[in-house]
């Protein structure tokens, strides 16, 4: 920070927003007191990127959520995050059906004395001797 900002009451911080195939940072000084979203509506990175929506934009500092109304600190750099691409509520939920299918397999498919291995042409053989044994 030039010494002229420091007597006009201004501040450096940094804008950025990333996207997976690129990024944008930009450093604007503000003045103390500035809002997070003041700060992004300052440095007019929303003009860059479309998908950007200054009204629910999602924002943190140095990876910590933040709300739109904190105050900035000198040397901050705020972010601004992309909505998530996969409900991870929904993904909890698929992954504890596949470890469910997966404990049922097992369960129902015991590995062969035979072939030492789960299998699916020596468990009928199994079944027919089983029943066999049971009518005799």
């Amino acid at each position: 920070m030039t010494s002229n900002a420091k007597n006009q009451g201004l501040m450096s911080v940094e804008v950025i927003y990333a996207l997976p195939n690129q990024q944008k940072r930009i450093r604007l000084q503000v003045k103390s007191g500035t809002t997070c979203i003041e700060a992004v509506t300052q440095s007019n990175i929303a003009a860059l990127f479309d998908e950007i929506d200054l009204a629910s934009v999602k924002l943190g500092i140095y990876s910590r959520s933040v709300k739109h109304h904190q105050v900035v600190k000198s040397g901050e750099r705020i972010e601004i995050y992309r909505p998530l691409q996969a409900d991870m509520k929904a993904m909890r939920v698929k992954a504890q059906e596949v470890r469910q299918r997966r404990l049922e397999e097992t369960l129902v498919f015991e590995r062969c004395n035979e072939c030492r291995r789960i299998c699916f042409e020596c468990r009928p053989k199994k079944a027919a001797l089983a029943a066999l044994a049971q009518a005799s």
